[in-house]
């Protein structure tokens, strides 16, 4: 803050508290003041009137923050996400980690560092991944955001119905000749 400024939010704490003026109150280092300064720095205010909440209790904000995010507006209004379930890794016969939802942003220009031959971009989002519980939790997170989205439904394989006796049968070309 500039003195201004500083002088600005002293008069601003001074009316809240009810001072229009005069003489003010000043709480020692040590604590044996009851009353909050007022007229000292905005934080000694603050922590003055800051009530902290019981055990267990949550405050909860209901308001929309994200238009004061900071972010510059060409990586929001721009953007396009793709929302979609990962495929299963091939090295594992697990499907655990297929069962969450990823959204990735679109890859934006690239281009190739002369010095040591590294892909480079300007893109902050280009390498982020983001993953959701559901499907309609991502659609939302990018609504919210104002990112235009393309959803990929997740996509189950059909079954082969094959006998077990179809492994060993001799009128199929099934083996590999290893000469």
């Amino acid at each position: 803050f500039s003195s201004w400024q500083k002088v600005k939010v002293n008069r601003l704490v001074q009316r809240s508290h009810g001072d229009r003026g005069g003489k003010r109150e000043r709480s020692n280092v040590s604590g044996s003041s009851k009353q909050p300064a007022l007229g000292g720095t905005l934080a000694e205010t603050n922590r003055a009137r800051i009530h902290p909440l019981p055990q267990g209790q949550h405050q909860t904000i209901h308001e929309d923050v994200t238009t004061l995010t900071g972010v510059p507006e060409e990586h929001i209004k721009t953007r396009k996400v793709r929302i979609f379930v990962p495929a299963r890794n091939n090295m594992q016969s697990g499907v655990n980690n297929t069962k969450k939802w990823k959204m990735e942003f679109d890859t934006r220009e690239r281009w190739e560092n002369p010095l040591m031959g590294w892909a480079s971009t300007a893109d902050p989002l280009s390498n982020m991944v983001l993953t959701f519980r559901t499907k309609e939790d991502a659609v939302s997170f990018a609504e919210k955001n104002g990112w235009s989205y393309d959803v990929e439904e997740r996509k189950v394989p059909k079954p082969k119905s094959k006998s077990y006796g179809a492994n060993f049968s001799w009128n199929k070309r099934t083996r590999v000749s290893t000469k």
